[in-house]
């Protein structure tokens, strides 16, 4: 009679209990909190950029191979050989950030513009001056009859600063802005290949040569 009893009470409390469970909510499912991929630094400069001078700067490594290739078939390599690290792709170093100042800069083409016209040039320098906008470096003219002008900006890869930019030419005294006049537009990267020398590296401008590259190297005394 005892047995009787105490099975009655067990299968009685597990009665309750399964009661118990039926009145109780299903815990709700918490979707995942969606976290959006921290900005890189080259959304930045893309943001800014139009399309075609993103493509530019991603088939920057495209624009060597033409331009050295064309110029090489164009019997100028010992041109090629006397600028060293400046016509070296793979020559960008570590923090390419320039000094604020005034520098010499001068310009070498790369690839043949049209016909009739040289795979490789060299032109007489000029003055361009660097400084420091805000958290932006800034290319500004000074002397010559074609002076790039623009800024700099911070890329994820760690040797180089993209330049978007335009071309001043002649006396023209008003830089424009960036996509204010697409075909004076420039677009390209900016490298330290030296202690104290830089390049700025166009691929594909729009005068029709593979490369323009212009060397920076910094002078003590202001041009007047």
């Amino acid at each position: 009679m005892r047995g009787l009893l105490r099975l009655r009470n067990v299968l009685g409390g597990s009665a309750l209990l399964l009661s118990l469970g039926a009145c109780q909510t299903p815990a709700k499912t918490v979707p995942a909190a969606v976290v959006a991929a921290p900005q890189t630094k080259a959304d930045t400069w893309q943001s800014i950029a139009s399309e075609a001078d993103v493509g530019r700067i991603q088939r920057v490594a495209s624009a060597w191979i033409e331009g050295l290739g064309a110029a090489r078939k164009a019997n100028f390599k010992t041109a090629l050989e006397e600028e060293g690290a400046l016509l070296v792709p793979g020559a960008a170093k570590a923090r390419p950030a320039p000094t604020p100042g005034s520098y010499k800069c001068r310009l070498v083409t790369l690839g043949s513009t049209g016909k009739g016209e040289k795979a490789f040039e060299r032109y007489n320098p000029f003055f361009c001056y660097v400084e420091v906008e805000g958290d932006l470096f800034t290319i500004v003219k000074q002397t010559g009859s074609q002076r790039p002008a623009g800024r700099l900006w911070e890329d994820d890869d760690p040797t180089r600063l993209i330049f978007l930019g335009t071309l001043a030419l002649g006396n023209e005294e008003e830089v424009r802005a960036y996509g204010d006049d697409p075909k004076r537009d420039m677009a390209g990267v900016f490298q330290r290949i030296a202690p104290f020398r830089w390049r700025l590296v166009i691929p594909y401008p729009q005068d029709g040569a593979k490369l323009d590259v212009f060397e920076l190297t910094p002078v003590a005394d202001q041009p007047k």
